[in-house]
């Protein structure tokens, strides 16, 4: 990839980011546990701990729908997703709060394995990735934090995007593969639960736009934090 992010603008005076350093830490133990297993154990732990759309959706193995969210394909699928949280994660927190980010990151990557299986009800392909509830936390920044300016690298040389520029140009990818997985599966639409990141980011926006207005109906909610440092 050509062109990547790599930092924010990061909030100044809000909560420490415990969960969001907790998420990354859990998400890599698991794969350097991965990838010490042979290639069939590695796919028995993915069959077991993965989200196969068809036996969830007979009410079989529900566990995995918390479970996948912190199994990883490779390392360019833990490196994306890890930088993603990277980035945007811990602003979401720092202005929420732990209690409540936990609670959201967990209810958001759900949302998105069923956003995923309602989409392949009767896929037998175990679903594994962070990315759904890292979704969640990108819909929440898009709402929260639009004019956080999102630090990007192009080659060796270094720009910045509004944050509402970079996530709109990025759900814009996503929904427009996924539409086109719905009509014609092909080697760029498969292999991606891209409603998983769809279903996951919706469901980030809808969190966002709700404290927003909490924060608008408390007063000063948002006005507490020095937003960006």
């Amino acid at each position: 990839m050509l062109v990547f992010p790599f930092g924010d603008d990061n909030v100044k005076g809000g909560y420490f980011p415990l969960f969001t350093y907790i998420f990354l830490a859990i998400n890599v133990l698991v794969f350097l546990y991965e990838i010490q297993l042979s290639e069939p154990a590695l796919a028995s732990f993915f069959h077991n701990f993965g989200t196969i759309p068809a036996e969830v959706t007979e009410g079989h193995d529900t566990h995995t729908l918390f479970t996948n969210m912190f199994l990883h394909g490779g390392w360019a699928h833990l490196i994306g997703n890890m930088l993603f949280l990277w980035i945007f994660a811990d602003n979401i927190e720092a202005l929420v709060g732990s209690p409540r980010f936990f609670i959201f990151y967990v209810v958001g990557g759900l949302a998105a394995s069923f956003g995923h299986i309602w989409f392949n009800w009767d896929s037998t392909i175990p679903a594994v990735g962070a990315s759904g509830a890292i979704a969640a936390v990108m819909g929440a920044y898009f709402v929260l934090f639009p004019q956080s300016r999102i630090k990007m690298l192009f080659l060796i040389f270094p720009f910045t995007v509004p944050a509402i520029v970079f996530l709109g140009f990025w759900i814009f990818s996503q929904v427009s593969s996924g539409v086109a997985g719905l009509a014609v599966e092909t080697a760029e639409t498969a292999g991606v639960a891209w409603w998983a990141h769809i279903i996951g980011f919706a469901f980030g926006v809808l969190a966002g736009f709700y404290w927003r207005v909490q924060g608008a109906l408390k007063g000063s909610y948002f006005e507490r934090k020095e937003v960006y440092v």
